[in-house]
């Protein structure tokens, strides 16, 4: 029933102790069987031990009680002898003594004789050997040797056998398998108990580990203690402090995304409110006009803001969940953000320029680095003054790609230009209309190109009287495509 239910639901998974419990008892009943067979083979070999060497003794005191006259075996074992050597009380002992033919001289005629006779002949002489055999349904234990006359000629023999029944032997064999195997059926029940025993004390650190998880608050992410914890439980247990750490980061990056949203909402709803009101109490269809232009551009900035905060929420996701980087050509992708700030450029007597070298490379999101650019021509044309310039170039530096966005702007401080990456700051002297984020969601997508972004003013050897301007730049690492392995086509010899 459990393998069912584990087929209908592969996902299922079983308690760690359930899978330690089974592959340490599994061998233990795959040996069993094992070792039941060998003891049923040792003491087989145990018990015919000394049966054999009795067999053995039978057969060399025969042995000496033949002697041979003109080169005929001759047996001088009286009846009481052969009585003695007959008597058991449990199994029954036969003998008799063959001449080289094979011709029975005396003893049992219906013992079996061996069953290849020339093969005897060819054993080694004075040594006692043993076989397995049947006589009237019953297993024997034959000892068996060869006497050997070499005074006679031609040169004479015979040989002596004596078998035995093994009722004796399978008695002894059967205590012995006994009294090995009945004690497993209690030190095998036992051995489970101390194994579960040994598991559970064995897993109380895995327990314990639990609980610690189990007893904390549903917000507190904080890093779990790795005092008294086992070193098999170490890896897992810092596995899942990186976890909770990127949760901390994804939460704070939430919640300072909330925090910020609702106080940059905060001023331009109140604006808009204030319009609303001021609309509401005019009765000048003058006023009135001038009052609702005033709601629509707050409600631009609220827009725009709103798109500022999703752009800056989804740079950051970006950067957390660590998404793919592609190869892009960052000249194409230029080229086609600056197509679309064109109209807005001329509405503003902006000169917008492009300058760019072919097929430079990077790593990127094209979506992200879309928004970056957008944010970065949105400041350039928005501080700079009409009939002024904005050009945006790519520039392949070795090694690096430079993405650079100079204006004729007003220009920064260099105490400045380390400060307006911040969040929610604005350049002394501004007009105030920007958020402050622009600048910001810039450095967060660049942060995850693992590329550098800085603002900084022209350089100081500009001609004189030329406006000051400010060159936003990022440096990229290039991306070098793999080269191409060209297999060359086989050379047409001619020969067929």
């Amino acid at each position: 029933m459990r393998n069912l239910r584990k087929r209908e639901n592969p996902d299922l998974q079983r308690s760690l102790f359930g899978e330690i419990l089974d592959w340490m008892l599994a061998p233990l009943l795959f040996v069993w069987p094992i070792s039941i067979a060998f003891t049923h083979y040792f003491a087989n070999s145990v018990a015919s031990f000394p049966y054999d060497q009795s067999l053995r003794e039978h057969v060399t005191a025969i042995s000496r009680q033949i002697t041979f006259v003109e080169g005929r075996p001759q047996l001088a074992l009286p009846g009481l002898a052969q009585v003695f050597l007959r008597s058991d009380e449990i199994d029954n002992v036969y003998f008799h003594l063959l001449d080289r033919n094979g011709r029975l001289i005396v003893g049992d005629s219906e013992l079996p004789a061996p069953r290849n006779p020339a093969a005897w002949l060819k054993e080694e002489h004075s040594e006692v050997h043993f076989r397995d055999d049947e006589y009237r349904g019953q297993t024997l234990r034959v000892a068996y040797l060869y006497l050997f006359d070499a005074d006679a000629q031609p040169a004479s023999g015979v040989l002596i056998e004596v078998g035995e029944t093994t009722e004796k032997r399978s008695q002894l064999a059967n205590k012995i398998i006994a009294s090995v195997i009945l004690p497993q059926f209690v030190i095998i029940p036992l051995a489970v108990i101390l194994v579960w025993f040994g598991l559970s004390q064995g897993l109380r650190p895995l327990t314990r580990l639990r609980d610690r998880i189990e007893a904390r608050r549903e917000a507190d992410l904080s890093p779990i203690a790795l005092r008294r914890v086992p070193e098999e439980l170490r890896p897992l247990t810092e596995a899942f402090n990186a976890m909770l750490a990127r949760m901390q980061q994804n939460v704070t990056a939430q919640r300072r995304f909330i925090a910020d949203a609702a106080h940059q909402m905060r001023t331009p709803l109140t604006g808009l409110k204030t319009q609303a009101q001021l609309a509401m109490r005019e009765t000048d269809p003058a006023e009135l006009r001038h009052a609702l232009g005033q709601i629509l551009i707050g409600a631009d900035r609220a827009s725009r803001l709103v798109d500022q905060l999703l752009a800056l929420a989804r740079a950051e996701a970006s950067g957390h969940s660590q998404q793919p980087l592609v190869a892009i050509d960052l000249d194409q992708l230029l080229r086609e953000v600056v197509e679309t700030w064109v109209v807005q450029a001329l509405e503003k007597r902006i000169d917008l320029g492009y300058e760019a070298e072919d097929h430079v490379a990077i790593l990127g999101n094209a979506f992200l680095l879309r928004e970056m650019i957008n944010n970065l021509l949105d400041n350039a044309l928005r501080y700079t003054p009409t009939d002024g310039r904005v050009t945006a170039r790519v520039i392949a530096q070795g090694d690096f790609a430079l993405l650079e966005i100079e204006d004729s702007g007003p220009g920064i401080s260099d105490e400045e230009s380390l400060k307006v990456f911040d969040r929610f700051y604005r350049a002394e002297g501004t007009d105030g209309e920007g958020s402050g984020l622009g600048l910001a969601i810039v450095r967060e997508i660049a942060e995850l190109h693992q590329a550098d972004a800085s603002l900084r003013p022209k350089t100081r050897d500009a001609p004189e009287g030329s406006p000051p301007g400010c060159v936003a730049r990022i440096v990229f690492p290039v991306y070098r495509r793999p080269p191409r392995i060209l297999v060359p086509e086989p050379v047409q010899t001619g020969f067929a």
